[in-house]
């Protein structure tokens, strides 16, 4: 397993090859063709390795997959389909195509034709859905590439050639080795801090989605299936896959994710950190609108950061008031503010037992009219365990302090509220703030002690909140630090007094000189 500084320096190298690598291409586009291009180097290596393995406790050590002719490889297709949810043919494998990309006058063709076969080898399959779509960003013929087929080919050679000569060795069984899931989140993570806003909305930082998974799993030990409604890169999920799935190997992830190529890093990021087709289930749709996953709750364990303010049908839609997951609040979130429909839609979803860790902008723990109705109803009802205030600038694109609702259901002990004010727990890191591991374990202490501590948390009664408004802003309840600094008057007046004293003296001085 790599120390964390040969980590580090392989991902400073990586980021420079990706970098140097696109040109002219623009960052967020090029994305597909280096992250498409690890995907495919991962899954043609894994199913190697798959092999390998089976063909070794056969007593076929020295078997090599890579090396064998297409017509006999055509005997494993169904177990390999069975068993990974898809299929590679040996010439189509990343290791054999990689060997000649270079002088391939027909490398755009031969990749799209690869692509298609991998995706066709799953349909009518239960990994079809799975498998559909998943290089649809790589796009081999686009103008970005260059500005004919020679040079985009010429583009992609160098793509694939680089690609192949990072040091991202995988074994099958091996658990601890995670470097292909762990490059491929961070040059998301790369990416998301280049795109601004836009890669806000796919990536959640590594650190917050620790945090949140960390809330959700506290006291928790019988996690089945873990569910994110707005998943993004999936980043949140696969959080769980690095704790709790390498001791429950048959851990369930689901997700949904409204914006296509998100869909795709989504169910991408799923297959790099080795969780089998149907361990999990992503799918693609409006998650307010047209939930994929009623039938498959309730959840163990909910975590997710939803767009934040993000304007939908609301009131304008006469069906939504009547849906299960909203009626029970007798109002629907404001049409210019999805965000507690997202939190009403999480809180059906979760277990009597379950524990949901919600990133909320902050608006939705003060405002007035049907955001509060939504709040009583949550305070009233005792679904309310925990509000954390987090630091500012955490996220990519969005520079305000957000917060984290920590729900639960009959896992909640007393009828309080526990409000815990983490915003100053950060370090800087160039324009952004980071949440140390230190940061973590403090808030996770001020979590599980569950009681008031000066500056830092304050339990409070649902009456008391209810009182005020239904207000569950942090900074309502815990005291603020007085920061300023002290002035001692005596002192001041001191010093003053010698001043006065010394500047008599010099002008005393100055006199009997002029005389």
């Amino acid at each position: 397993m790599a120390t964390m500084q040969e980590r580090a320096e392989l991902h400073k190298t990586i980021w420079k090859i990706a970098n140097d690598l696109r040109g002219s291409v623009d960052g967020w586009e090029f994305k597909a063709y280096v992250l498409g291009s690890i995907f495919y180097r991962f899954i043609s290596e894994n199913i190697c390795d798959y092999i390998h393995q089976l063909m070794k406790e056969a007593g076929q050590p020295d078997f090599d997959y890579a090396s064998i002719s297409d017509e006999m490889a055509g005997n494993i297709r169904q177990k390999m389909v069975e068993e990974k949810g898809y299929f590679i043919l040996p010439s189509q494998l990343f290791q054999n195509v990689v060997k000649n990309c270079e002088k391939d006058e027909n490398l755009n063709e031969r990749l799209t034709a690869i692509f298609r076969s991998i995706e066709a080898s799953a349909v009518g399959t239960p990994s079809e859905d799975d498998l559909r779509g998943l290089f649809s960003d790589f796009t081999v013929d686009s103008a970005s590439l260059g500005s004919t087929v020679i040079k985009r080919n010429q583009l992609l050679a160098k793509v694939l050639q680089t690609v192949a000569q990072m040091e991202l060795g995988s074994k099958y069984n091996d658990t601890d080795n995670d470097t292909f899931g762990d490059t491929y989140e961070f040059l998301m993570q790369m990416y998301a801090s280049q795109a601004g806003k836009s890669g806000g909305e796919f990536f959640t930082p590594q650190q917050v989605s620790e945090l949140l998974a960390r809330l959700a799993s506290y006291n928790n030990p019988n996690i089945q299936k873990v569910y994110d409604p707005a998943c993004g890169s999936g980043s949140l999920l696969l959080k769980f896959a690095k704790t709790i799935g390498k001791e429950n190997p048959n851990l369930k992830y689901f997700g949904q994710e409204i914006n296509p190529t998100t869909y795709n890093l989504c169910r991408i990021n799923m297959f790099l950190h080795n969780v089998n087709y149907d361990n999990f289930d992503i799918r693609l749709e409006d998650t307010l609108l047209k939930p994929q996953h009623m039938q498959d709750a309730p959840f163990d364990a909910i975590v997710s950061n939803p767009p934040y303010s993000l304007k939908w049908e609301g009131k304008d839609n006469t069906i939504l008031i009547n849906d299960e997951r909203y009626a029970p609040a007798g109002v629907l979130a404001p049409k210019s503010a999805a965000d507690l429909a997202f939190t009403m839609h999480m809180l059906w979803h979760l277990s009597e037992q379950g524990t949901a860790a919600i990133v909320e902008f902050p608006g939705v723990l003060y405002r007035g009219g049907d955001e509060k109705k939504i709040r009583q109803y949550l305070i009233k009802n005792n679904y309310v365990d925990t509000v954390i205030q987090l630091p500012a600038n955490l996220f990519f694109g969005v520079g305000i302090a957000t917060c984290i609702i920590v729900l639960k259901k009959s896992a909640k002990t007393d009828a309080n509220v526990l409000f815990i004010d983490a915003s100053k727990l950060f370090q800087k890191d160039g324009n952004k703030n980071v949440l140390l591991s230190e940061h973590q374990d403090k808030i996770m202490e001020l979590f599980v002690n569950r009681k008031d501590e000066q500056y830092l948390a304050k339990l409070v009664k649902n009456d008391e909140i209810l009182e005020n408004d239904a207000n569950l802003s942090v900074s309502s309840y815990v005291e603020q630090e007085d920061t300023r600094e002290v002035i001692d008057i005596k002192e001041v007046n001191s010093k003053l007094e010698k001043l006065v004293a010394e500047g008599n003296e010099l002008n005393k001085k100055n006199c009997g000189d002029y005389k």
